[in-house]
């Protein structure tokens, strides 16, 4: 988390809501581990990766509705989840990835 840290201090005192996302499951081959993160703020910065590119798309896209929703969500992408091809996990495993605003 200390590499998106200066990222989320930086939007936070220009104002700007802040969602995070962590990888807190993966089974097989996956790109990143259990513990890596991704900043996204409402105007669209991003800091931080949850898996390589394969699902920050779907990640992003959460973390915008989280911070509309005010909801956490877990977000799960595995290769029998037709979901997963489309936003190009093709690694072979299953990632869930917890959303959350930052409050």
């Amino acid at each position: 988390m200390n590499d998106i840290i200066p990222a989320i201090e930086q939007w936070r005192a220009r104002g700007e809501q802040v969602a995070i996302a962590t990888v807190v499951k993966t089974l097989g081959s996956s790109p990143r581990g259990v513990g890596a993160k991704m900043a996204v703020s409402a105007a669209g910065g991003i800091a931080g990766s949850v898996s390589g590119g394969c699902i920050e798309g779907a990640v992003y896209d959460a973390c915008q509705a989280a911070m509309q929703s005010g909801q956490a969500r877990l977000l799960h992408f595995g290769v029998a989840d037709e979901a997963a091809w489309e936003v190009g996990l093709a690694c072979g495993g299953v990632i869930d990835v917890f959303v959350e605003p930052l409050a």
